[in-house]
């Protein structure tokens, strides 16, 4: 259900988009704007990474296999990766057009530019209310929001380009502010990146602290020691982790293994758990929930 409504949201994001990219691209030929031409393929990027996640998030759905256990979750971590990227390579292209621009910049329609603009960050401002309460908790949801906010931005410096234009004829605004949209751009998909990296590392979920775990573990009743212990996230939400579990001798395996697995889901919401439960002379014992 959770999955429907987000597919639902990028759709509506899809379409209002994609209404847009057109009307943004005819304008910024029809201005002379590169601002409004770098944020029109902002927003094609935009496109792009709704497009992509919808990809994954059809992709996630299907069952697990023999061959993939875990079934097609990290589809959804390789599109927030995917759309980082991007987001990088529409920076090094409104770099290279602004160079360009530098020495000797064209004149440009600048109240065309400014009208085209202030439509676009109304249109960003819609996307990016639609995606908003459901960015928080899905990595690759929130990769289309940032593409979102991040055309957003390039709305607003089009619009202050336009208007330094308008009121002094200053045309070397237009490459200086497509250089600083490109530097905010950088700066927000870092994060965006970082976070899919990390989960493809299997890295410890920046949510959860693995001495905590450990702590947790160790107040279970029954339970004198844990070690070898591994928490990484399959995708945005789904925790796994293994662990060897020393337990004092004469208590229930099934009690203490039972005790530790609903611990966990409800202090860290780790349901997907590989314990190994081992007594103090080390005759080891295993139990698995998954």
């Amino acid at each position: 259900m959770e999955r429907h409504s987000e597919t639902r949201r990028l759709k509506w994001a899809l379409a209002i988009s994609l209404g847009y990219f057109f009307a943004e691209l005819i304008a910024g030929f029809l201005t002379n704007s590169l601002a409004l031409l770098s944020d029109a393929g902002h927003m094609l990027s935009d496109i792009g990474a709704i497009v992509v996640s919808l990809f994954a998030f059809r992709m996630a759905r299907r069952p697990a296999t023999a061959e993939s256990t875990y079934g097609y979750h990290r589809a959804e971590i390789l599109a927030a990766l995917f759309n980082g990227l991007a987001l990088w390579l529409i920076v090094g292209v409104i770099f290279a057009a602004a160079y360009n621009r530098l020495n000797n910049p064209p004149e440009v329609e600048s109240l065309g530019m400014i009208i085209v603009a202030t439509v676009g960050l109304m249109v960003n401002i819609a996307a990016g209310f639609i995606l908003y309460e459901s960015h928080h908790h899905n990595l690759n949801l929130h990769g289309a929001f940032m593409h979102v906010i991040s055309d957003a931005i390039g709305s607003v410096g089009a619009i202050a380009a336009g208007l330094m234009m308008y009121f002094t004829a200053w045309y070397l605004a237009d490459p200086l502010i497509s250089v600083f949209i490109g530097l905010l751009i950088l700066y927000s998909s870092w994060n965006l990146i970082r976070e899919a990296l990390s989960i493809l590392m299997q890295s410890v979920p920046k949510t959860i602290r693995l001495e905590e775990v450990q702590r947790t573990i160790e107040d279970v009743k029954g339970v004198m020691a844990v070690h070898d212990l591994h928490v990484w996230a399959v995708t945005s939400g789904i925790f796994t982790l293994s662990a060897h579990a020393v337990i004092v001798n004469g208590e229930d395996f099934h009690e203490v293994l039972n005790g530790i697995e609903e611990t966990l889901k409800q202090r860290f919401g780790i349901e997907h758990t590989t314990i190994q439960l081992e007594t103090e002379s080390r005759e080891e014992t295993e139990f698995k929930g998954f």
